[in-house]
């Protein structure tokens, strides 16, 4: 089909679909609210909607007092029931698929319920949506002209009890419609590989030689799977391999420790990224304009949210508030209900409005990544503006890193103890060091506060770890490819001591 006439068939799809868009943009607690109803209605003969009676709800209000919040672990007894063949527990349609996710730790496996409504109205939804809005941002785009290289996870599907479980990519994958073969590589037969390392050499072998438009995966994953795709070939960028490439659709990980290398290997200035926030539980945000590091929330996929203030979580001051009732610049863990059946989930992410009209956001963190042993409060986004701040001022560039908090020990002050892996070191690492502190205390009062005049933290210790190091951690914990990521921050030191061994 010529391309004009797709992009002419993609516009109509767009304006039909902007008129939705638009009614959230429009009257956003509106929109959520009347989703929270009909959500309630769907499941009111549910195990969970008898047990809370949502026969009776009939605002947010009484939801908010009468169902608890929750997380996996209280879900668990009730997903597990669901796997092995029990239906109408927690959602109304059968739920036959399972994301998979193992996060970072090496704890026992979540299954994350998908049901068919997930699928179509939010996560395939939102698939639609990231193209509709690049096209209708980028009028001349070539982009069906060719295929999309999607990475995926490295799992492949497993049936048990008539349930099916594994990656949400490979859930995805199996579901996709038949026409959507044709427009992605690799074949489904070498994204669906259970073997990390075959399958990218499977890739590289399969998509070299195809015209590749666009990129979508996990920006950690996808840069081995670039960086092989030119070792093999030869050649000096990614353009020479594939001259019609014009757009990456990145998600997973934040892609600030990556932006340079990405660069390198893609130096066309008119090269476009597009971000997408999702997790196994659903499709939460797009970005909607060029060149943006903003994400619209997406209000009408089956998704109800609330928020933590971060300045309350866990403590017994923490509030739940609404859409409504959030505010700039403030961090927020997600809490969400959805239509597969999570009720008031926290799922573990954080995240800053940058917009109220319309609701945009930056992904911040996760609530159990971040270092708060002092009182320093240091999040994720804090580190990673920092070190690409760094970075710059030191021609350095970062493959990945972790670090955790140095316990005071008598008459010792405490500290940060950072492991990092460069692709390009730094000249000197103390200039590194020094640099990276100051660019901390600039963008965090808290650990500014405690740094001044050492009065509680002393400055960072930062070790240089050996090339391959955290793929190795990986690899050995079985966690290679996919949704998997090294744990940045953390509050103990398990990981951190664990590397450092391994570093040797």
């Amino acid at each position: 089909m010529p391309i004009p006439i797709v992009n002419s068939i993609a516009s109509w799809f767009l304006k039909k679909r902007f008129h939705q868009i638009d009614l959230f943009l429009k009257y956003p607690n509106e929109v959520q609210t009347e989703l929270l109803l009909e959500l309630i209605e769907t499941a009111r003969d549910t195990e969970v909607g008898k047990k809370y009676d949502f026969s009776s709800i009939k605002n947010y209000r009484q939801f908010a007092e009468r169902v608890p919040i929750s997380c996996y672990e209280d879900l668990q007894p009730s997903i597990e029931r669901s796997r092995k063949g029990e239906n109408n527990i927690f959602w109304p349609t059968p739920i036959k698929w399972f994301a998979k996710s193992s996060g970072t730790t090496n704890a026992k496996s979540k299954f994350i319920p998908v049901s068919t409504d997930s699928l179509e109205d939010c996560h395939y939804a939102a698939s639609k949506d990231l193209l509709c809005m690049y096209l209708n941002n980028n009028e001349n785009s070539q982009l069906f002209t060719g295929k999309s290289l999607r990475l995926g996870g490295s799992k492949e599907l497993y049936k048990e009890n008539g349930t099916v479980f594994g990656d949400l990519s490979a859930i995805l994958i199996d579901n996709m419609p038949f026409w959507a073969e044709f427009s992605s590589t690799p074949s489904s037969k070498v994204s669906l590989m259970s073997d990390w390392e075959h399958k990218m050499q499977a890739i590289v072998d399969e998509t070299i030689n195809e015209n590749v438009t666009s990129l979508a995966g996990v920006p950690s994953w996808m840069l081995v799977l670039l960086n092989n795709v030119l070792e093999t070939t030869g050649k000096n960028n990614l353009h020479e391999v594939w001259p019609n490439l014009e757009v990456y659709f990145h998600g997973g990980v934040s892609f600030t420790p990556y932006q340079e290398q990405y660069k390198n290997i893609l130096p066309n200035s008119d090269f476009r990224y597009y971000e997408i926030y999702n997790a196994s539980e659903g499709f939460f945000a797009i970005q909607d304009r060029n060149n943006s590091s903003e994400l619209l929330l997406m209000l009408d996929y089956g998704i109800f949210y609330e928020f933590i203030p971060m300045d309350t979580y866990g403590s017994t001051e923490q509030k739940i508030i609404p859409l409504s009732e959030v505010e700039l610049n403030k961090n927020y863990a997600v809490i969400i209900t959805t239509n597969a059946g999570l009720w008031r989930y926290k799922i573990g992410d954080t995240v800053r409005f940058t917009s109220i009209k319309p609701y945009r956001i930056k992904v911040s963190g996760r609530t159990k990544h971040h270092i708060n042993a002092f009182g320093e409060e240091l999040i994720i986004e804090n580190a990673e503006n920092a070190l690409k701040e760094v970075c710059i001022k030191t021609a350095s560039e970062i493959v990945d890193y972790t670090a955790a908090p140095i316990f005071m020990k008598e008459k010792e002050k405490g500290a940060h103890e950072w492991l990092i892996e460069f692709k390009t070191p730094p000249k000197n690492l103390n200039t590194f060091s020094e640099l990276f502190d100051n660019a901390l205390k600039k963008l965090n009062s808290d650990y500014e506060a405690k740094r001044f005049n050492n009065i509680t933290l002393n400055k960072p210790t930062v070790h240089i770890a050996r090339e391959k190091l955290f793929y190795d951690w990986l690899k050995q914990n079985n966690k290679l490819g996919g949704q998997h990521k090294i744990p940045r921050l953390s509050n103990s030191r398990d990981y951190i001591e664990e590397l450092m061994k391994l570093n040797g």
